[in-house]
């Protein structure tokens, strides 16, 4: 399969093979104990192969995604597979105030709603996380079935979404 996505994007190039959570197939390789496990590595090696085979000149562009990079494979990361690594950190306070306002232009917000009490916030949150955390609000208002956001609907937004980001990063400990 992975030899033909490759071939379809050559033969569609321009084009662009994007494969998001890469992890899920290149995490360092061990001795494969199930089936499944080496079924793993196999595409693993494929997507290595055809990487290796790959024509630069081609109009064809790989981009891959993941929220783990320390567990991907050193032979996915090494010079003439990946030539460049863009790291996308977690906003600071400026960004966080930009992200809150851009995804609460929409929204029916409270005079008493301050979204600079949710900046000042110490927590490290990711865009992802302000956009769950504003949907949450809202979704705490309709549920109230009133058509504006108070203060109180960020509040257990805010602290349902940390939350579930600690339990996810205790998950990957």
């Amino acid at each position: 399969m992975v030899r033909d996505v490759f071939r379809l994007a050559k033969e569609n190039s321009p084009s662009i093979i994007f494969i998001d959570e890469i992890d899920a197939i290149a995490t360092k390789r061990f001795d494969a104990q199930t089936g499944a496990d080496r079924e793993v590595q196999r595409i693993l090696l494929e997507l290595l192969n055809q990487m290796d085979g790959f024509d630069q000149s081609t109009n064809v562009k790989v981009i891959m995604a993941t929220n783990r990079q320390d567990t991907l494979d050193p032979a996915l990361l090494r010079p003439g597979r990946l030539d460049r690594k863009i790291e996308f950190p977690m906003p600071d306070r400026r960004q966080k105030r930009l992200i809150f306002s851009t995804i609460t232009a929409k929204m029916n917000l409270s005079d008493e709603v301050d979204m600079e009490d949710f900046v000042a916030r110490p927590d490290k949150v990711s865009g992802a996380d302000i956009n769950a955390i504003c949907q949450e609000a809202g979704m705490h208002a309709v549920r109230e079935n009133r058509y504006v956001v108070l203060t109180k609907d960020f509040d257990k937004a805010y602290k349902s979404v940390i939350k579930k980001d600690q339990n996810d990063f205790e998950f990957y400990k």
